[in-house]
């Protein structure tokens, strides 16, 4: 779920139960747009990051600490000067809005005690850091927005703050059955997008979610519901909301396999069927969910150039396919021109000289055909010219069937990449990965004197149910050494069937393997292929003996031929990692 007004309810929950009564003590601006507050309170020492990043706008409670700049930015200086030592006297947000509002209590210059308010805006590209007086005049803000920049709000010092009601929202809180129906019955969008348009602080997910649960279609326009329909929504929107009105959050992340896919502080079941961990706080579950969100977009970014000399060499390869299999097509006819020269050597001698065609008995298949002649040459001269093409065109089948064999076995091999680069987790798995282009030659190699990296990257390696080791290729090269080198003959061998993916070992240490590890095998071997995410993949399995490398043979490239097959999901959240 985005960083919504539900999520930011929990959140001011959260910080109210643990920040109420503490002091600031200490004040830190590490980047240009974000704030580092240390406060002591009750519950002990906490680290809070405001962050108003256009990219990424957050608020979370935090272990890690991150330093600051030598010289403190200026508005770093004023909120030292005002509020270091201050009290914390609520967390609180207005409405459902995205905007969290701290209110501070803090001796002034001559002693006195006085409030001020710090309010946190998380909306986007929009988002701020606003810091005003009682009377809610901004003192200042970590971002100034000028009337050149904004006709809706002005925010810079002495001027007035305000939430700016643009988008004419209602409060999901307090809104009455009769205002929501009359509200979203007038919309002509599809039903999830009125309620995300129509009520403050609602993320599409959310949006969706509640359709889910009411059992409407959330892409059917809202204008198209009956009254009751649209009740059964209300009061399905409302025990939907009913947690954050009693503050009883449950902050879960929904996995698919290893990879985050959502976050939420309310269940989400348009997501049961992902594996979830559930969090006691819901800065836990953010600072998890983005520094796990960011490993894979650092990956993603790293790994653009190899995708793109990946696709590049993939495209120009499947046309190369292409117009060798028509080419291939082509030669089809090849048996024609010779049955039609054997014709003409057979029944020709009876044809005048001159004709354009003659016909005769195949007496391959029993029927009659017409042969067409050049009637400029003699007539065992149309033989010869028949079987001439017929000589070409055989030589051509066998080139191209070569040429054909190799161009798919690249496509293939190419494809086996990509999987690779979207299995990549680390940085040490992409350097693997151009290392086996270099050696394809898709990119250059290095200068000899040029230092070598080293390849740290390993295989996933998991424990199955009954204790076995389960080893994963992440790249051809390692599927390589884990077939060839690390397994032993009675080892077993797990890949999906007819797709790109990584090899599987099980160590068997000569036992024989449990139904349930083969099971848990092949689930591996059904997540780390490309069909990820289907219903069900079928996997070959087979005792590692029975595979065989092909000389000359692409990395990872094996042939077998005896073999079990299984039907199995892909899911392998129950799975332990080594």
């Amino acid at each position: 779920m985005a960083f919504d007004g539900i999520t930011i309810a929990c959140m001011a929950h959260e910080l109210q139960e643990k920040l109420t009564g503490g002091r600031i003590s200490k004040i830190a601006q590490p980047e240009a747009d974000e704030l580092l507050l240390t406060v002591k309170s009750r519950e002990g020492n906490f680290r809070l990051l405001l962050s108003a990043s256009a990219g990424l706008p957050l608020v979370y409670l935090t272990g890690a600490n991150k330093p600051g700049p030598m010289t403190a930015p200026n508005f770093c200086m004023l909120l030292r000067k005002h509020i270091s030592g201050g009290r914390i006297l609520s967390v609180t947000q207005p409405s459902l809005e995205r905007i969290l509002r701290f209110e501070i209590e803090h001796l002034d210059e001559l002693g006195d005690l006085c409030r001020k308010y710090l309010v946190v805006e998380i909306m986007g590209k929009h988002s701020n850091i606003i810091f005003c007086s009682d009377t809610d005049q901004i003192i200042d803000s970590i971002k100034h927005v000028s009337a050149q920049m904004s006709s809706v709000r002005e925010v810079l010092p002495g001027r007035a703050y305000f939430i700016p009601d643009t988008q004419e929202k209602a409060d999901p809180l307090g809104i009455t059955e009769e205002n929501f129906t009359a509200l979203i019955r007038k919309k002509a969008a599809k039903l999830s997008k009125a309620l995300y348009t129509s009520l403050t602080g609602l993320s599409p997910v959310a949006a969706e979610e509640i359709c889910a649960q009411a059992s409407l279609d959330s892409d059917r326009a809202a204008n198209s519901y009956e009254q009751a329909e649209l009740i059964h929504l209300y009061r399905t929107f409302t025990r939907f909301l009913a947690p954050v009105r009693s503050g009883a959050y449950e902050p879960v992340i929904y996995y698919d396999g290893k990879t985050p896919v959502e976050f939420s502080c309310l269940p989400l079941t348009v997501y049961e069927h992902c594996r979830k961990e559930t969090f006691s706080s819901v800065s836990g579950l953010l600072e998890r969910y983005y520094a796990e969100k960011n490993t894979l977009t650092r990956i993603r970014q790293k790994s653009t150039d190899l995708r793109r000399i990946v696709q590049t060499a993939l495209e120009r390869n499947i046309k190369k396919y292409d117009l060798q299999a028509k080419q291939l097509k082509d030669t089809e006819k090849r048996e024609k021109y010779r049955i039609y020269g054997e014709l003409i050597n057979t029944y020709g001698y009876g044809v005048e000289p001159g004709s354009k065609s003659f016909e005769a008995l195949n007496y391959y298949t029993g029927e009659m055909v017409t042969i067409p002649l050049d009637p400029q040459i003699p007539v065992q001269e149309n033989a010869k010219k028949y079987f001439d093409k017929y000589g070409k065109l055989k030589r051509t089948c066998e080139a191209v069937t070569k040429l054909l064999e190799e161009t798919g076995s690249e496509v293939e091999h190419l494809r086996s990449v990509q999987t690779a680069l979207d299995i990549a987790l680390q940085e040490e798995d992409l350097v693997q990965i151009k290392e086996e282009l270099m050696q394809s030659g898709y990119i250059r190699k290095r200068n000899p004197g040029s230092k070598r990296p080293k390849i740290t990257s390993k295989p996933f390696h998991y424990i199955s149910s009954d204790g076995y080791h389960m080893y994963v290729g992440k790249n051809n090269l390692q599927n390589e050494e884990l077939t060839f080198q690390t397994a032993r003959g009675n080892d077993w061998w797990f890949h999906a069937k007819g797709a790109p993916g990584s090899h599987v070992i099980v160590q068997t240490n000569g036992g024989e393997l449990p139904d349930t590890t083969f099971e848990e095998a092949a689930r591996l071997a059904a997540y780390y292929s490309s069909n990820r995410g289907a219903d069900k993949v079928e996997i070959d399995y087979v005792e590692k003996k029975h595979v065989k490398k092909p000389n000359g043979s692409r990395p990872g490239f094996v042939v077998y031929y005896t073999n079990y097959s299984m039907m199995i999901d892909s899911d392998i959240s129950g799975i332990r990692q080594a």
